[in-house]
């Protein structure tokens, strides 16, 4: 038998998640009233479906900018989506201005995704990494393994996709868009940023 689930449950989870009601009374009822439960099942619904949009061409959407506390850090970016009714939505703009948000406080970030990262800065990142000192006395298949870990590493550090959401650690930039891919129906995409730093050349 189904357990009860009140309309004041059902409409906390959809603030919560974006999905639509009776998603939100199926994902409650099977979660047996858990909440954080329930958000994980419709995370995973919604990650899905989201992955299916993102091949979508997106060519409208907004440039937004931000200027953090003291007006010596500025950021330009660029978010993509399919048509400009979803361009206006206050969820859309939300997310734009928490990218840029991310992208001054994250300032080794120069790349949307690891994909973007071109061949001279990976094969640069793999020639230092391999010259340093503490692994050059390792078999080579040890070595490779090391370096290959830290250069994955470095490139992360350098992708916005690959970035910690500042407002909640545990999801990453790549899984917050997905969420609003899931939420507003559409393939979003950030096409390009532009970090500005006062006095820097």
């Amino acid at each position: 038998m189904k357990i009860q689930i009140s309309s004041h449950f059902v409409k906390e989870l959809r603030s919560k998640t974006g999905a639509g009601m009776m998603d939100c009374k199926k994902a409650l009822q099977l979660a047996d009233g858990d909440m954080e439960l329930a958000i994980e099942t419709l995370r995973k619904k919604g990650l899905a479906s989201a992955n299916k949009k993102s091949t979508r061409i997106a060519s409208e959407g907004i440039i937004d900018s931000y200027i953090h506390t003291g007006s010596k850090i500025g950021v330009l970016i660029e978010l993509n989506c399919e048509t400009d009714f979803v361009a206006r939505r206050t969820e859309f703009q939300h997310l734009t201005k928490n990218l840029a948000m991310q992208i001054a406080a994250c300032q080794n970030v120069f790349y949307v995704s690891t994909n973007d990262i071109p061949q001279k800065i990976i094969d640069r990142e793999t020639r230092i990494e391999s010259e340093k000192e503490d692994i050059l006395n390792k078999p080579t298949n040890i070595k490779d393994q090391i370096i290959n870990a830290r250069v994955d590493k470095r490139l992360k550090e350098m992708s916005l996709m690959s970035q910690p959401f500042i407002k909640d650690q545990n999801i990453l930039i790549e899984d917050l868009i997905k969420q609003h891919i899931a939420l507003l129906g559409e393939n979003i995409k950030v096409s390009r940023f532009q970090r500005f730093i006062l006095g820097e050349t």
